[in-house]
């Protein structure tokens, strides 16, 4: 559907509207004919598509304008005063044409009975109808700011993610390579098997390096392999115990983080047949747990600063649960999380997969529902205030609190809509049917550019 055909829609809505609202003030539908029905609803219509029309027009008019940041109350003044300008003078010639053509009043007469009382109503109208038009308006807008946002952080966050995994594969290779070195000059001939093995697990570390989140079997599983390659160097100077397998299958963590921190134990601790250095991984309490005895050496070469702290990095943008890190006197021990849900800010969505979204969808529908019932205490409150403040103090005046009344009852109707309709058009059934549609659009046009 055109914009411009949504535009008449809306005027022929609108129309409607205040043609009931402009009857019921004036004292009931009185029609002594069909006619007269008719001519009567034309009038509403054809003001209600001029001033519609021509204030629309103004409206994204000033909404192509640059306007800097802090112009949003002058942005709101300027369109609300030049609404009422045009309202002003579009019911000017309105009420001209029709008297003179329609109603074959002379020009002189017109202009002679001419006051201000003939322009209130519309004006009422106009400054409803534009004052929802602008909270509508703004509304968007601030909402689409808060996508723009989200997308930012989120891109600068998936970002980091990347560079923090692509660390790992020169990491992993170039300490592997010391390591293959030291066996040749040790023992050539486990340094054959270490290379054969080496290949497997480097396999292994291109594969996961590229995802977010793995079961934490797979990296107990892991831990074993580049353990054997470790003992291959070691032999009996390390201690290795490891549980079969997870107590929740389900549970994740990074990728090859039990390896950085079998790696960092072996690097910053003696490991001696006299003193072998103990190696523990068990769980506790949703954590994983490496543990090993304090050894440190008296030299430690400089760190390359990608072990533990890459860990940690990749934890704070994967999830708000904390790397913990004990050391006592003794034993040093990192507990890294056990994940069962991959955030989403980080995660890759595809129309065709499924998540377990149902605590989001529910939380979401949770606020949906508390932001209609304070919407709704508030018109209950705040309406018959302003019919108090009608019949206080201006009770002979026209009864201008029925604007408020049907604006804002309109907009808590929609709002109603909204959230108990599911499978009408706008309810949240449509909305994820569109959501679903514009990601495939998206990807279409993708895939073609």
């Amino acid at each position: 559907m055109s914009k411009s055909v949504k535009h008449i829609i809306l005027t022929i809505i609108i129309g409607a509207v205040v043609f009931v609202i402009g009857n019921l003030l004036s004292g009931g539908f009185n029609f002594e004919s069909v006619n007269e029905f008719l001519v009567d609803f034309g009038f509403y219509q054809l003001y209600s598509f001029v001033l519609g029309y021509s204030n629309m027009t103004f409206f994204y008019y000033m909404e192509r304008r640059t306007w800097k940041k802090g112009d949003t109350i002058k942005r709101i003044i300027v369109g609300i005063f030049g609404s009422l300008v045009i309202t002003v003078i579009g019911l000017f010639f309105l009420r001209l044409v029709t008297s003179v053509l329609y109603f074959e009043v002379p020009f002189e007469r017109f202009i002679q009975n001419e006051t201000w009382q003939g322009y209130t109503f519309g004006l009422w109208i106009t400054l409803t109808i534009v004052s929802i038009f602008h909270v509508i308006f703004f509304y968007n807008r601030y909402q689409k700011n808060k996508i723009k946002e989200q997308k930012v952080i989120a891109g600068t966050a998936s970002a980091k993610f990347d560079a923090l995994k692509n660390q790992l594969d020169p990491h992993f290779l170039f300490n592997s390579l010391n390591v293959l070195t030291s066996l040749i000059e040790e023992n050539p001939k486990n340094a054959q098997k270490f290379t054969t093995s080496l290949s497997k697990v480097y396999r292994y570390v291109l594969e996961q390096k590229n995802k977010d989140l793995i079961t934490v079997d797979e990296e107990l599983n892991f831990a074993r392999t580049y353990m054997s390659l470790l003992k291959m160097r070691f032999e009996d100077s390390i201690i290795f115990e490891i549980p079969d397998r997870s107590l929740n299958p389900e549970s994740k963590v990074v990728p090859l983080s039990l390896q950085l921190l079998l790696e960092n134990a072996v690097k910053h601790n003696m490991v001696t047949t006299s003193k072998p250095l103990h190696i523990k991984i068990y769980e506790s309490e949703g954590m994983l747990i490496v543990e090993n005895n304090l050894q440190p050496k008296q030299i430690v070469k400089k760190s390359s600063g990608v072990g533990l702290e890459n860990i940690k990095q990749r934890y704070e943008l994967l999830s708000n649960k904390k790397v913990s890190i004990n050391q006592q006197a003794s034993s040093f021990a990192v507990a890294i999380p056990m994940l069962t849900k991959q955030i989403s800010i980080m995660r890759k969505i595809e129309p065709t997969t499924n998540f377990d979204d149902s605590y989001v969808r529910a939380r979401k529908r949770v606020e949906e529902i508390k932001e209609f019932y304070y919407s709704l205490i508030s018109y209950c409150l705040v309406i018959p205030f302003l019919i108090f403040i009608w019949f206080r103090y201006t009770p002979h005046s026209i009864q201008w609190f029925w604007f408020p009344m049907f604006g804002w009852g309109m907009g808590l109707a929609f709002h109603a809509y909204k959230v108990y309709v599911n499978d009408g058009v706008l309810g949240s059934g449509w909305e994820k049917r569109k959501i679903e549609k514009f990601m495939r659009e998206e990807e279409d046009q993708q895939r073609w550019n």
